[in-house]
């Protein structure tokens, strides 16, 4: 998978829509300041309240600072979403590293939770703002962009799973990664836009679990 970002390019393209990027810790600074407030205001006042006026004027920037940055509100939602998904792909490439480097030690149940936490947490709850934040990027991401990205994953997991090669686990085809990456991402942007209370609970993890082991486990191990 790889960043399911507003972007009409592909994935991962922040860089290309804001002005400038940020190379001293001071401007680094800022734009995690300009990120932090636009996250605020989607949470207390949603979409139609977010402005570029009003986000300078919460960071405590001029506009003329933030237009350094970003040409407009809908380039610092771009690069907000791109950022954040681009961070819960680290994560799990990072999970899925250690899982390869533990073969003959892994526990595959207990990887497939630390898989889906990942994604629930990064693509689903957490506080608040990012909730709303995260809420509005599964509203207005491009259908091409997430297509891409569930291959990636698709493609990644399956990797992972040659390499592992825990008897527990079945041999990886397309079609089994093709469903079970749509089941469980599919669950979780739904329970998103529907701000279902399930999201975050323990129960929902559990059921999500539940679902995929089935999937990817040996019948008898299921």
């Amino acid at each position: 998978m790889t960043d399911i970002a507003m972007a009409k390019r592909t994935p991962g393209s922040s860089s290309e829509i804001m002005r400038k990027l940020p190379t001293q810790e001071r401007a680094q600074r800022t734009i995690e300041t300009i990120f932090e407030t636009t996250a605020q205001i989607l949470e207390s006042e949603g979409p139609a309240g977010l402005t570029t006026n009003k986000v300078a004027e919460k960071a405590g920037f001029s506009i003329g600072t933030l237009y350094q940055y970003f040409p407009s509100k809908e380039a610092i939602l771009t690069a907000l979403i791109a950022r954040e998904r681009r961070r819960v792909m680290d994560e799990l490439d990072a999970l899925m590293e250690s899982a390869e480097n533990q073969v003959g030690q892994l526990e595959p149940k207990s990887f497939l939770r630390q898989f889906i936490r990942i994604n629930i947490e990064g693509l689903g709850s957490g506080r608040s703002a990012k909730r709303a934040m995260v809420r509005f990027a599964w509203q207005h991401d491009h259908h091409e962009d997430i297509t891409q990205a569930l291959r990636e994953t698709a493609e990644r997991i399956a990797i992972s799973m040659q390499r592992i090669h825990h008897p527990k686990l079945r041999p990886p085809t397309p079609a089994m990664m093709f469903v079970v990456t749509r089941a469980v991402i599919g669950a979780i942007r739904s329970a998103s836009l529907e701000k279902s209370p399930l999201l975050g609970s323990i129960e929902f993890e559990d059921e999500l679990v539940r679902l995929a082991w089935g999937m990817l486990s040996e019948q008898d191990d299921a």
